[in-house]
């Protein structure tokens, strides 16, 4: 069976957007990581071993956070689901949704 997870990575990026005053990025962070762990999510934390995954990419999409997902589950050998289109031209390990 999978486990899903859900990076620190996204939560990251959610409170930095809420805090531009970004309105696609309203949902109160702490509710959702709270929502995301209740509904049996792992998180997964931003390692050493990650970031220095990021050295391995290319650069294909600009967005830091995506790119910390990508190499997130490079690192790990997870699959990332992403209805980005941009991130698919990463092949594996992005699945498009």
């Amino acid at each position: 069976m999978t486990e899903p997870c859900f990076s620190v990575a996204s939560l990251w990026e959610i409170v930095i957007k809420r805090t531009l005053g970004r309105q696609d990025f309203v949902v109160e962070p702490a509710t959702f990581r709270r929502g995301l762990l209740d509904n049996g999510y792992r998180e997964l934390p931003v390692t050493g071993s990650h970031v220095l995954a990021l050295d391995r990419l290319p650069l294909l999409h600009k967005d830091p956070f995506d790119r910390v997902l990508i190499a997130q589950a490079l690192a790990e050998g997870i699959e990332l689901l992403s209805a980005d289109s941009t991130l698919a031209r990463y092949g594996s390990p992005v699945r498009s949704i």
